[in-house]
């Protein structure tokens, strides 16, 4: 199960329902990805699994400025 180290983005789950109403089990995976990040304070790379959504948040401002916000350690 693949899960954003920052958002804490998870699958979603719920049911695929055909035209006759019969329902089975769906997840959705969230679209995580692995990247190598930049960590300013460490001055190191950091090899994480984040989100769409987090890389763009990565993208505008530094690691440590987003762990902060999220409450990630």
């Amino acid at each position: 199960m693949a899960s954003c180290t920052i958002t804490g983005k998870k699958p979603l789950t719920g049911n695929r329902v055909s035209h006759a109403k019969n329902r089975r089990k769906h997840r959705q995976q969230a679209n995580v990805q692995s990247k190598r990040i930049w960590d300013d304070e460490a001055k190191r790379w950091v090899r994480l699994k984040v989100s769409a959504r987090a890389l763009r948040l990565l993208n505008r401002r530094p690691l440590s400025e987003v762990r902060r916000k999220f409450g990630v350690a």
